[in-house]
């Protein structure tokens, strides 16, 4: 097995290296490090300076802004990026939508919304679960109806993450209750601005408000705002997805989170031998998963991902749990004042461990859950 990378693998990681610790603003990326949270306008100043190096979106179509690399290059890029602290492109943008409009969006749609999702001109927020349709996307309730040349949308949304900053949502709605429920499903394109669109925070079990119900009463969307195939949402929501799924192993994110928390942490570590062994065993398991990210990336083929990227997914959500528990216990008692104020005398990692072990936890069930992710390497991997 060869898993030393080619020269010119070499310099182009160096190259991403390069300009990630460099142009994007240092402020965004210590930000990032410390574990504190980046205002909207932050995200947008992040993802333009990428865009504007064509470094956003290098997975959609050349046509479209994409770079036409090899699955190894768009690891090696997001790896770098998040070694260094960048914010990753906003997934619903990047990696959702964007990718959809692409494939299945009629040619005004492509002129109309793809430049602004790649700069981030538009803010795009997802559409899919339901109260009682949360992994059960084939059962959303929310319809629309034709009248006239539009779509009358009725119903709620719920775990929409990061809506309050929407400008635009892409919405799962049942167009036909008569026919089999994964058949009556299409993908309309909502501007949030449109009477009888209403966003109500949920705040979480870290304190943060990150996740929002969404409400749509009698809201008109033009006719045009339909994706694809009238009924074709099934099938753009798996491709969707699809996408969603590939690079969810946050490596570089973990390994930059655990060299973090050693630094901070150095003189403690130094005299606890038994904290010397869980952040080797850490070291160690992140090492084993970045070689498995680096074998998925070199034999991805066509677009699909390899099978034991469900590995990189159950792994990586574990691994970056665990770090978090072990930022939890560095911090000890100080772990325990997260509602403290910046004025507090406790330093700010440590009032930030709690929240972030806690938002972690979710990190089990997006992307496709852990279980799922376990259900498929026993049948596709190990053959059980």
């Amino acid at each position: 097995m060869q898993l030393e990378l080619s020269e010119e693998d070499q310099a182009f990681r160096q190259e991403m290296r390069d300009f990630f610790t460099t142009q994007v603003s240092e402020e965004i990326r210590t930000a990032v490090t410390e574990g504190r949270e980046l205002t909207k306008d932050q995200l947008v100043e992040s993802m333009r300076t990428l865009n504007e190096a064509g470094l956003a979106v290098p997975h959609w179509p050349e046509e479209y802004g994409g770079r036409g690399w090899s699955d190894l290059k768009r690891h090696l890029w997001f790896e770098e990026m998040q070694r260094a602290g960048v914010p990753t492109p906003l997934a619903f943008n990047a990696s959702m939508i964007g990718p959809v409009l692409a494939q299945f969006g009629s040619e005004e749609q492509k002129l109309e919304f793809l430049p602004k999702t790649a700069n981030l001109d538009i803010w795009w927020a997802q559409g899919f679960s339901e109260p009682d349709a949360g992994s059960d996307l084939a059962s959303v309730r929310t319809t629309a109806v034709l009248d006239g040349d539009d779509w009358v949308v009725n119903g709620q949304k719920t775990w929409t993450t990061l809506g309050q900053h929407a400008d635009w949502i892409f919405t799962l709605v049942r167009t036909d209750p008569e026919v089999k429920k994964q058949a009556g499903i299409s993908l309309l394109l909502i501007d949030m601005a449109t009477p009888g669109v209403e966003v109500r925070p949920i705040e979480l079990i870290d304190g943060g408000h990150e996740v929002n119900e969404v409400w749509f009463e009698d809201v008109r969307v033009p006719g045009d705002h339909l994706v694809g195939e009238l009924n074709s949402g099934w099938t753009i929501a798996k491709f969707l997805l699809g996408n969603e799924r590939v690079g969810v192993a946050p490596v570089g994110a973990t390994k930059r989170s655990l060299a973090y928390a050693k630094e901070l942490a150095a003189d403690l570590i130094a005299d606890d031998p038994l904290l010397r062994a869980r952040v080797a065993e850490l070291e160690n398991e992140l090492l084993a998963l970045e070689l498995t990210a680096l074998r998925v990336a070199a034999h991805s083929a066509g677009g699909e991902p390899h099978p034991a990227s469900s590995v990189l997914k159950l792994k990586g959500s574990v691994l970056q749990q665990a770090v978090s528990e072990l930022v939890v216990d560095l911090a000890g008692p100080g772990s325990l004042a997260s509602g403290a104020g910046d004025d507090s005398d406790l330093d700010g990692w440590a009032r930030r461990a709690t929240p972030t072990y806690l938002n972690l936890r979710k990190a089990s069930i997006y992307g496709g859950s852990n279980e799922v992710q376990r259900q498929i390497i026993s049948r596709t991997i190990l053959g059980l």
